[in-house]
Order: structure tokens, then C-alpha cells, then sequence
């Protein structure tokens, strides 16, 4: 049997689920077309840590916009960028559960 691949949607899913359990804040824009173009998917705090989350299917592409936010993010100080697709849950995991 084939598996199915996993949506941008169901991992957005599992990203917050994850997040909450492990107690971070998350933002996350339901409406994207109504907000900054390329700005990333989830912003989240905890512990004095900020992170901001761009999710992408195994096949998805990083748009210009995309790419432009996410190395302005990376710039500032302290602040934790990343390109997160399923395949990537290990790092998800281990970003998600970690403290300072």
C-alpha cells in the first residue's frame, strides 16, 4: 500500500499540537491572503525563545517573498528560523522540547 503524502495542513496540525503540549505561544495566520506576503507560517515563544516556522510539504517550494522574511528573521538577534517539512519531525521535536 502506497502511503499518502501528509499535507501542509495535517503537519500545521501536528506542529501546533506539539507546540502546545510542550507550552510554547504560537501565532499563526488562518488567512494568509489578508496578511504580509512570505511572512512565515508560525511565530512562537517560550523561555525567552522566539522561533518563526515556515511549513512546506516534502515538494513544496520556498517562495522569494518566502526566503526574503526568513533571512530578514534570521538576522535579529536570537531569533530561531525554520523550513519544516514532515520529514523533518526529528528536528521539529527536538526544537519544540528543548529549553534555553
Amino acid at each position: 500500500m502506497t502511503r499518502q503524502p501528509v499535507t501542509e495542513r495535517d503537519f500545521m496540525r501536528s506542529v501546533l499540537d506539539l507546540a502546545r503540549l510542550t507550552r510554547w505561544r504560537c501565532y499563526h495566520t488562518h488567512d494568509s491572503r489578508r496578511s504580509e506576503a512570505g511572512f512565515p507560517d508560525l511565530a512562537m515563544t517560550r523561555d525567552g525563545r522566539i522561533l518563526f516556522a515556515e511549513l512546506k510539504t516534502e515538494r513544496g517550494r520556498v517562495t522569494e517573498a518566502q526566503r526574503e522574511w526568513l533571512e530578514a528573521l534570521a538576522s535579529c538577534p536570537g531569533a530561531e528560523v525554520k523550513v519544516w517539512r514532515p520529514s523533518d519531525w526529528d528536528d521539529v521535536e527536538y526544537a519544540l522540547r528543548r529549553r534555553p
